[in-house]
């Protein structure tokens, strides 16, 4: 495993997010557009938790989240953040990284 200094750790913004819009992408079949609340803005993501979450099960869902990844386009779709997950090398199961405890939307990660 490589290992990296604190100072680019430290540039990761990692923040509790809370997602308060799903819908399927209209044009994937593994895709989700999703918004989430992350304290002083809303970001957008694409991302491919169609197999593992309802949206029923997504909203409201308090989660971790990548604040500063450059965006990129997916789909046609712009994605500028990027939700934390536990997933097996496999993919056969694919876990939202979630706080222990209820926390404010934009607090950061340490």
């Amino acid at each position: 495993m490589d290992t990296i200094s604190y100072g680019d750790f430290a540039k990761l913004d990692i923040r509790v997010g809370k997602i308060i819009e799903v819908v399927r992408h209209q044009n994937a079949d593994k895709l989700y557009i999703v918004q989430i609340d992350v304290g002083e803005k809303t970001l957008q993501t694409v991302t491919s938790l169609v197999p593992y979450y309802t949206e029923e099960e997504l909203m409201g869902k308090q989660v971790v989240v990548l604040c500063n990844l450059a965006k990129a386009k997916m789909r046609g779709e712009t994605s500028e953040c990027m939700l934390l997950c536990a997933e097996t090398d496999d993919e056969s199961e694919s876990v939202l990284l979630t706080p222990e405890r209820v926390m404010p939307a934009g607090v950061k990660i340490v």
